[in-house]
């Protein structure tokens, strides 16, 4: 959808007593800044009822629009509140995002304001994301949403979700470059100082490994070494004499408290741990030996094994916020 010369783009932020303040703060000055270099966007908050919402933190929310006045809309943008995942959306505030999302162009939503979404019926057969905290309940409140836990934002059709808070800010670069071009988006994001690269397919967790926590304390012990110097020697009879036990055993704690072999739990650290490198502008070589895979070729076929994808074509994709899950 590219920006008409002149044109201006209405833009409702969806808000209620509980919301997440960044939510709403994070998109709307992405998209108040790219007003300073592009058409501007006209920004409103709008509620079920109109006036006063407060905050998660507390703060108010003053002079919100009632969802019957809103009027046309570019982008609708359904902000994330945590209660929206703990219990079931109220009909209010379901009727309100129900009447908005029939008439605007674009729907968005932040965190767990995909919930709001989903119980409407309008992400069902449809990509998603939310939090990664809320996205099991998600998935098992509404299995006909192909909910992507571990994305930052995806778009599928005129519907885009993103991930927790921060990441409405990713979502929200990424709009403004579908309206204006990557040029703005990079502009705004260097206003921000916020990394404009993240793509919507990358992961929500940079450096920390999937897998659940360790139980005992002799193992959560390790992890946290592990993960304080992933380069580190952190070879079967390293770990096992830390640890104190023997490589066999040490083999049956990961088994029974993480759900996989110790070297295959090292190696998802390293891939981990190189990725974040190579976000933070490292070469492959240098992420390569910072990360504790040793060489270019070791980390290439990690890369290959885990990702479906090169090292050096992960580093690429950094250029434009357009990745895997913001295809339509």
């Amino acid at each position: 959808m590219t920006a008409t010369a002149g044109a201006r783009r209405r833009v409702a932020f969806v808000v209620f007593d509980g919301v997440t303040m960044l939510d709403v703060t994070g998109p709307s000055e992405v998209l108040h800044q790219a007003g300073r270099l592009a058409p501007p966007y006209e920004l409103l908050l709008v509620s079920p009822r109109g006036g006063t919402v407060t905050t998660s933190p507390g703060i108010a929310l003053t002079g919100t629009v009632p969802a019957a006045e809103a009027g046309p809309l570019h982008t609708l943008l359904v902000a994330g509140g945590d209660r929206l995942a703990q219990q079931r959306v109220e009909r209010e505030l379901l009727d309100a995002v129900g009447a908005l999302a029939e008439r605007a162009e674009r729907v968005a939503s932040v965190c767990t304001g995909a919930f709001v979404l989903a119980e409407l019926g309008l992400l069902d057969g449809r990509r998603a994301t939310t939090h990664w905290r809320h996205a099991g309940t998600l998935a098992r409140r509404h299995p006909r949403v192909r909910v992507e836990p571990d994305a930052l934002h995806v778009r599928d059709g005129r519907f885009v979700t993103s991930a927790g808070i921060s990441a409405g800010i990713d979502l929200t670069l990424a709009l403004v470059e579908e309206d204006h071009g990557a040029d703005v988006a990079r502009d705004v994001a260097r206003e921000l100082v916020v990394f404009m690269q993240r793509p919507g397919g990358q992961s929500q967790f940079a450096t920390a490994p999937a897998t659940p926590p360790a139980h005992s304390a002799l193992l959560r012990a390790l992890v946290a070494d592990v993960l304080a110097d992933p380069a580190a020697d952190h070879g079967m009879d390293a770990m096992a004499a830390r640890a104190a036990v023997s490589p066999r055993h040490l083999t049956r704690l990961f088994h029974a408290e993480l759900g996989t072999t110790p070297a295959r739990w090292l190696e998802r650290v390293r891939l981990d741990r190189a990725q974040q490198l190579l976000i933070e502008g490292h070469s492959v070589t240098g992420a390569a030996r910072a990360s504790g895979l040793g060489s270019d070729e070791t980390l290439r076929r990690v890369f290959a094994r885990h990702l479906g994808t090169t090292p050096t074509e992960f580093r690429n994709r950094f250029t434009t916020t357009a990745g895997a899950g913001a295809r339509g």
